[in-house]
This record gives structure tokens, C-alpha cells and sequence, in this order.
């Protein structure tokens, strides 16, 4: 079994870039809660193409740490429609690997080793609030609707813990410094984020015991060895408590790499509802999966006009450079 291996803890370093002769291993990491629709067959498809373009590997993780809304079936017709856009993983579910289980409802060991390297910190504390509690005491973040936690539980006594303990089970918070975290997306340049004006003290594990996500996906990739991260650009903010759980468990974080959404006509980034642009209907339309690949290559920039490729035939088209920062508009002409 897999133990963390701590270091020294870094500084403010954040995102280095790969080291001379570095084996990049990129991570495609779905959460098995629906059929995969257009975009995340985009971000698949880019992860993919990055790590695979410059000799590295790909590894396959699900993120399945929701078990109310994630179903095994809907694994297998993931793992089905990787398969048949051509994409294929030298480590993780379904082809196996060192770091096995690849499915995070079965990491709980795992994580319960890193929450107790955190507690070390003595920053670890037990939070009581309920959800309208938090919402009736907590301004929304600006600019995603996230609520911060205004601090209520953190200066309780261990009488007072003990007492509330007693009626309900509290969730695990991380206080975070009033620091600011940077680093050099390799898609969007430059980002800071501000961890406790932004961020606040951040869930660690909820309190009916699941971990939360933020300290699931840093500790598998540090775990896993992933030395790239390619993900969307909602996930852009994230990095930023990320990078601070990396520090505190002296770990160096992969280099991240953020990529542009699929938006629907009316603008909205495009979800597992939207089942027209799911892998059913896709599958439907598309009997190979080169035409769809080609189209996406197109929309991305990645391709001047559409050419039917598959996912091997597409490395030699691919390049950070020429993909969009922008995000992408899918009419269903386009698919048509």
C-alpha cells in the first residue's frame, strides 16, 4: 500500500515547469456520474493529446468519491466510449498499475494518511455549521457563487467541540493564511488567487465522512505521480487551495494546464443534461470516431478546416500554441 512520502515542505513555488529529461505523465480524471458528453470528450481528448505528444503517459483515475450520484454502470460505458475514441491509458482503471485502486471511493486509507499529515499542522479543525448556516452567515464568492466560511468553528474550546459532537458529526476545515498563491498555467499564463479572501477555510472532509475533492485530487495525483494536470478552465481557481495542500504536505505539484469550456448556444457550459451532445447521441451520429475528433480539432483551432483524424493521427496536428483561450461555442449545425 501507497504511503505518503513527505519532504520538506516547499515554499511559494507553484507549477514548476518539467525538468530536463522528465517523463510527463498526464491524468484524464471523470467523475462517473452520467454518460460523458462533448466536453468531456474535449478535455480527454486535449489531456490526451499533450501527454502523449511529448513521449509521456496517460493514466486513467475515477472520481467517484460521490457515491449517491456515481454508478458503476456508469464507469463501464466510460471506459466503453474511451475506447472507442481511440484514447488508451498505460496505467489506471481497467489497465491496472502500482497506484491501484483507481477509483477514489476505494482511497479512503489513502486519505485518511494525508488528513493526518494535515492535522499535524495543527491547522485542522472540526466544523459544526450546517448548509443554511453557512449560507446565512457567508457573502457568495464574486465570482462563482461559492460561499466562504466566515470562521464560526474555529475557535471553539474542546469542551464546546465535545458538547456539539455529542448532537452531530462535524466536517474537517483547513484555516488557510491570508497569503497569496501564483502559478504559471501553461495554457493561460500567470494566475494568482488569494487563499483566504477567495478561499477561506476549505473542507477537508464533509461531515457525513466523504472526503472532499480538494484533498482527494491532490493527494491521488501526488500519490499517482502526475506530473500534468489538464483539466477545464472552470477548474482554473481550484489550483489555488491545491497548490497550498501541496505545499503543507511538502509535495512538488504537477504542471497545470487549463483549457477553454464547451458552451451551448445560450451560453452555458455544456453538462451531462444536455443529452443530445452525450456519447449516446454522439456514437449515434458519429459510427467512427474520426469525423467527431476532427471536428473538435477544428473548433479548438487546433485544425483550419475539418479533416476526419483519428486520436494517433492527431498528435501531429497538436500544439498548446494554436488552441484556443477562448471558449467554444457548440451549435448543433456544427455537429450536423
Amino acid at each position: 500500500l501507497w504511503r505518503p512520502r513527505w519532504r520538506k515542505p516547499l515554499g511559494k513555488a507553484a507549477s514548476p515547469a518539467f525538468a530536463m529529461g522528465e517523463r510527463i505523465k498526464g491524468r484524464f480524471a471523470p467523475s462517473p456520474s452520467g454518460r460523458m458528453h462533448l466536453g468531456n470528450v474535449f478535455c480527454a481528448l486535449i489531456a490526451w493529446l499533450s501527454a502523449k505528444s511529448a513521449g509521456g503517459e496517460m493514466l486513467l483515475r475515477i472520481e467517484d468519491l460521490d457515491t449517491a450520484r456515481c454508478k458503476e454502470e456508469y464507469t463501464q460505458m466510460l471506459l466503453d466510449d474511451l475506447r472507442y475514441l481511440g484514447l488508451t491509458f498505460d496505467e489506471g482503471e481497467g489497465v491496472g498499475g502500482a497506484s491501484a485502486p483507481y477509483q477514489q471511493s476505494k482511497r479512503t486509507e489513502y486519505y485518511e494518511a494525508v488528513l493526518a499529515r494535515l492535522r499535524e499542522t495543527g491547522n485542522v479543525y472540526p466544523c459544526f455549521c450546517s448548509r443554511d448556516e453557512l449560507h446565512a452567515a457567508s457573502a457568495p464568492h464574486a465570482t462563482d457563487g461559492r460561499v466562504l466560511y466566515a470562521g464560526t468553528c474555529r475557535s471553539l474550546t474542546a469542551e464546546e467541540i465535545a458538547e456539539k459532537s455529542a448532537i452531530r458529526s462535524p466536517a474537517l476545515r483547513l484555516h488557510t493564511p491570508d497569503d497569496t498563491v501564483a502559478f504559471d498555467d501553461r495554457h493561460f499564463g500567470r494566475i494568482t488567487g488569494a487563499l483566504q479572501s477567495e478561499w477561506g477555510d476549505f473542507i477537508l472532509r464533509r461531515s457525513d465522512g466523504l472526503f472532499a475533492y480538494q484533498l482527494a485530487v491532490t493527494a491521488d495525483d501526488a500519490a499517482m505521480g502526475v506530473r500534468e494536470v489538464v483539466r477545464g478552465r472552470d477548474l482554473l481557481s481550484s489550483t489555488i487551495p491545491q497548490l497550498y495542500l501541496y505545499r503543507l504536505l511538502g509535495v512538488t505539484p504537477p504542471q497545470f494546464a487549463h483549457v477553454p469550456l464547451l458552451l451551448s448556444a445560450d451560453g452555458r457550459r455544456l453538462s451531462k443534461r444536455d443529452r443530445d451532445l452525450d456519447m449516446g447521441a454522439l456514437r449515434c451520429r458519429y459510427k467512427t470516431p474520426e469525423p467527431l475528433i476532427g471536428k473538435l480539432l477544428c473548433l479548438a483551432g487546433l485544425l483550419d478546416r475539418e479533416e476526419a483524424l483519428s486520436a494517433e493521427e492527431a498528435l501531429s496536428v497538436f500544439s498548446w500554441d494554436r488552441l484556443r483561450t477562448e471558449d467554444i461555442v457548440v451549435l448543433p449545425s456544427v455537429l450536423s
